[in-house]
């Protein structure tokens, strides 16, 4: 039995060397995989189905279990509109900067609507996760991506920006600290 062990350590010691070098010449190729795959919030967003520029889909909602709303009623408000999964480690980074950094400074301001769907979660996910995470935003359900599929057929947190007007003014796909600073900066300018 410790022939056996010695013989396998030797074998894993030797192989070490030649591991090196293989994930050394594979990093190139890593690059050129990864690099597309980690701008692809960069580049056009194929799920989509708004753009900026567009007059934003209405939809009626629920704000609590027994109240119905309907986007058309913020008209001259500006309307952030969130799409997250309780599953997804991006949207638990973004969410975070949604509570302190647009929440907690927008939350009095009359001019200013927040929505926070759970993409295809009901109210006993979305809930519960509110909760333990001490988030005070509105967090409602979306079952069956009805309003979710009304802007896109694939990819989350994305993030919709609705003027007084009812148009998109802006959106975005995934997370990235530059993309939501850009965003933080046109709320800022929309909501002096």
């Amino acid at each position: 039995m410790l022939v056996y062990l010695t013989n396998k350590i030797v074998f894993i010691l030797k192989l070490i060397p030649v591991m090196k070098n293989y994930i050394k010449n594979l990093t190139p190729l890593l690059f050129i995989f990864l690099v597309p795959a980690y701008s692809r919030a960069q580049m056009a967003d194929e799920s989509a189905l708004t753009k900026v520029g567009d007059a934003a889909p209405t939809f009626d909602f629920s704000i609590s279990k027994d109240q119905k709303a309907n986007l058309a009623d913020y008209k001259g408000k500006i309307v952030m509109i969130n799409f997250f999964a309780t599953w997804c480690g991006p949207c638990a980074t973004e969410l975070p900067r949604v509570q302190k950094e647009i929440w907690e400074k927008y939350k009095d301001n009359p001019k200013f609507a927040l929505f926070i769907f759970g993409r295809d979660e009901g109210w006993e996910k979305v809930l519960p996760f509110k909760e333990k995470n001490k988030y005070s935003f509105l967090m409602l359900p979306d079952v069956d991506k009805k309003i979710y599929s009304k802007y896109a057929t694939q990819y989350i947190p994305r993030n919709v920006l609705i003027d007084e007007n009812g148009k998109i003014i802006y959106q975005s796909m995934g997370y990235m600290a530059d993309e939501f600073n850009t965003m933080i900066k046109l709320l800022a300018k929309k909501l002096k």
